[in-house]
């Protein structure tokens, strides 16, 4: 019986796509999870689904399964304990519901284009035509890339768009270029360095310009109710305030990266003589790489809201239709075929993944669980008696990281910005009021940097591959708190020598 018994565990061990061991501590954790007592101001489903929450937070952290799986895990186990509806019926629909977000889809149709560049040889040209300028060294590649995203992100509303639709197709063909491949093992020459930098990028830009990312607008509006309109930021004055800090942030990135995630191949003195010759050797462009660039200049211009600048706001498209527009023209021009769409794994892997996320953290805010952790956050520091300073230290930073709870910055801003905003009102002094707004606006952007599924960029650069996700949990932390202090110190300065406090 022991012998069938030992038998029996080994092929099970061998054909269940599950690690023993982490199996066994995400179901002590969630077992210790629902055996606490109930916080006082949630219900007992609201609860559970922080249970499910965590617990699947955990299991993909220690990679208990492929993330995927563990999302299917999570649909199942949300839908048969029924912690969001009475009836199976009802909390599978509600499991379901991120399926149809637009954010969701953005994402996938920005992966099925990127394939594209591959295809069509443009990505390669593209990559190329930086090493030939940038290649001397890696970190030369890497600021070659935030400079790109820097450029793009006054005029691009989307993140998603501009730094996994945009930019990361051109990283990914310079790490092809020298051979970096996750599929081939060699990621680590210079593929997870870029990868990082690519996405790292992202969130900085983002905080400089007030039309560089879709909730910027929203932090606007709250900012200005919460200080009864007496701050009212304009798209100047949100780029004169993270000018500094942020340029501050974009020279320092990729060299911090570079210590953290340091790239196997660092010079490359032959590069440029390579690309050259590379060049040479692909001559000119052919059509399919044609209307692969005129594919991409038209969804530039179209998320960049040109059309609307030019013609009025009628004009407006939503990024997500642009994307759809995209994928078609390359559909029905031949540039890319069906099967393409049907094989690239990557995007359907990450719809499945990152939309049982959403709509976990989706939940969370649904069932009151987000309003309970604001709320006790207030009653907190006013009952610890801290002074005004501290309190706003840790709003800002309470703020930043419960990031870790939320698959979107849409939905993190509307759930909780306000409210810290209208604490943060009251314990401040009304001469550093503006201060604390300024870092709160900020540190919207700057936790983008903590996960892999923080914004719609990090599922794109994630699935690509490249970076392991316990490198890019701590790179991110790193870098969260570096740009929190650089924000903190050289912002603070510069907000007030231009009169803001």
């Amino acid at each position: 019986m022991l012998t069938r018994l030992k038998s029996t565990f080994r092929y099970f061990n061998s054909v269940v796509p599950f690690r023993l061991g982490p199996a066994l501590i995400t179901t002590a954790v969630l077992v210790t999870l629902l055996l606490l007592p109930v916080p006082e101001g949630l219900t007992p489903k609201a609860w559970g689904l922080v249970a499910i929450f965590l617990t699947t937070i955990v299991a993909i952290i220690l990679k208990v399964m492929p993330i995927g799986v563990m999302a299917v895990m999570a649909i199942v186990v949300l839908s048969l304990s029924q912690v969001t509806s009475n009836s199976s019926k009802g909390a599978i629909a509600d499991a379901l519901t991120a399926f149809d977000s637009p954010l969701i889809w953005l994402i996938v149709v920005a992966i099925l284009i990127s394939r594209g560049l591959k295809k069509t040889g443009l990505g390669s040209r593209i990559g190329l035509m930086f090493i030939s300028l940038l290649g001397k060294r890696t970190v030369g590649i890497g600021y070659g890339l935030a400079v790109c995203e820097l450029v793009l992100a006054p005029f691009t509303p989307s993140n998603t768009a501009r730094g996994g639709g945009i930019v990361h197709p051109i990283m990914k063909s310079i790490a092809n270029a020298f051979d970096s491949d996750p599929a081939k093992g060699t990621e680590g020459k210079v593929g997870t360095y870029l990868a990082l930098v690519n996405y790292h990028a992202n969130p900085i830009t983002s905080a400089m310009f007030l039309t560089a990312t879709a909730p910027n607008p929203l932090v606007v509006d709250y900012i200005a109710k919460a200080t009864n309109q007496s701050l009212h930021l304009t798209w100047t004055s949100w780029a004169l305030c993270m000018l500094l800090p942020g340029l501050l942030c974009i020279l320092i990135m990729p060299l911090v990266i570079y210590v953290l995630a340091p790239p196997q191949i660092n010079a490359t003195p032959n590069a440029v003589q390579y690309a050259h010759a590379e060049l040479a050797k692909m001559g000119a462009m052919s059509p399919k790489e044609m209307v692969m660039l005129g594919t991409f200049a038209l969804l530039l211009l179209l998320w960049a809201d040109v059309p609307a600048m030019v013609f009025g706001p009628s004009f407006i498209l939503d990024p997500t239709v642009v994307a759809f527009v995209g994928l078609l023209l390359l559909i029905v021009t031949g540039t890319i075929d069906w099967d393409d769409v049907l094989s690239e794994k990557s995007a359907w892997d990450t719809l499945v993944w990152f939309g049982a996320l959403i709509m976990l953290a989706e939940q969370l805010n649904k069932q009151g669980v987000i309003t309970w952790f604001s709320n006790a956050m207030k009653d907190a520091i006013v009952a610890s008696g801290i002074g005004w300073g501290a309190a706003a230290a840790i709003l800002v930073m309470a703020f930043v990281f419960s990031h870790y709870l939320f698959a979107s910055t849409t939905a993190h801003i509307s759930a909780m910005m306000l409210a810290f905003l209208t604490v943060g009102v009251h314990l401040i002094p009304p001469e550093y009021v503006p201060l604390f707004m300024l870092m709160m606006a900020a540190g919207s952007a700057i936790m983008m940097t903590l996960t892999h599924y923080a914004t719609g960029t990090s599922p794109i650069i994630f699935g690509s591959g490249y970076v392991p996700m316990g490198t890019w949990w701590r790179v991110g932390f790193v870098m969260c708190v570096v740009e929190l202090l650089i924000f903190t110190v050289v912002g603070g300065l510069w907000w007030k020598l231009l009169g803001y406090w």
